[in-house]
């Protein structure tokens, strides 16, 4: 493999590219059991530890458009990987190429990706086997095994050169540089995505959730502030220590700002946001148990269908 590629394309990547690899990493990942047998182990991205670095590999396609020296990866799909025989599944490739080339006419396959945090010998044989697709094809890896403070992508995007290696010709991957390019829709949908957290309860937590958090989190450091200035007035108070004149006054100014919120306005308006939210809340509730209770009705008017019995007679309810 070559540190840098000399073909002088420029690739831009799409961030739903890296959102599709990583969902399609996370659910074979959450409904697999850990490979067990050494040729799986084998396959799977090894580090200094052994193969502990990538113990599930996903493959797919990236799709998108080539303009002159420009290519744009805009999407990708997943592709079936037969561990038996080291080769993918040419059958679903090309029902799944047909089927994107209805919807997208313009988009085409641009190469493939995979996971690990370096490219591997045995990928030489898949990028091949694209290239009746694809002559040039290129290599997208996404290592999941990564730092938490790391703030680059762990995105990786390969070339495939003609290297002249011992005098014979080879064909070896060669790392290419990418920026982000992302549309209005895509910018959206990244924003949601980023404000979506993980409660205790392991399911996402709404926006309304997040900023509540924030705010929780502002008067959490308000509060720790104000318990720092006390702390300094009460010893200054003893005498442990100096009496400055200049934070006296910054520290008056401060506490004439609290009773702006005691006056009965503030109350008024307080009592009545208070009392709106309560009255939003019940009505939420009054309708779910109307909707529970109406279902109910259904069902038991299917059960106890008493128009039939008894002859032209309204319904159990």
């Amino acid at each position: 493999m070559a540190t840098s590629s000399s073909s002088g394309l420029t690739f831009k990547l799409h961030p739903l590219v890296i959102l599709n690899i990583s969902d399609h990493y996370t659910r074979v990942k959450s409904q697999s059991h850990p490979p067990s047998s050494a040729a799986a182990c084998a396959a799977a991205a090894t580090s200094s530890n052994g193969c502990v670095a990538v113990a599930w590999r996903v493959f797919g396609c990236v799709i998108g458009v080539q303009k002159g020296r420009t290519v744009e990866i805009f999407n990708s799909f997943e592709l079936l990987y037969d561990e038996a025989t080291n080769s993918l599944d040419r059958a679903f490739l090309e029902k799944k190429q047909e089927l994107y080339k209805k919807v997208f006419p313009n988009f085409y396959v641009l190469g493939w990706y995979s996971m690990g945090s370096d490219a591997q010998e045995s990928d030489m044989y898949i990028h091949k086997a694209l290239m009746d697709i694809n002559e040039s094809p290129v290599y997208v890896l996404l290592n999941p095994a990564i730092n938490p403070t790391q703030k680059e992508l762990p995105v990786t995007i390969y070339e495939s050169e003609l290297h002249v290696i011992d005098g014979i010709p080879q064909l070896i991957f060669v790392q290419a540089s990418y920026t982000i390019e992302t549309v209005e829709a895509e910018r959206i949908s990244v924003d949601h995505v980023a404000h979506l957290k993980p409660s205790d309860g392991g399911s996402a937590a709404t926006q309304l959730a997040a900023h509540l958090t924030g705010i929780h989190s502002a008067i959490k450091m308000l509060n720790s502030r104000i318990r720092v200035l006390h702390h300094y007035l009460i010893a200054m108070q003893k005498g442990e220590m100096p009496c400055e004149n200049s934070l006296l006054r910054q520290v008056s100014s401060l506490l004439r700002r609290l009773p702006a919120i005691e006056s009965q306005k503030f109350q008024d308006d307080f009592l009545m946001e208070y009392n709106d939210t309560l009255l939003i809340t019940y009505l939420a509730m009054l309708t779910n148990c109307s909707s529970t209770m109406n279902d109910l009705v259904e069902k038991l008017n299917t059960a106890y269908d008493r128009h039939s019995r008894r002859g032209g007679r309204s319904a159990f309810i």
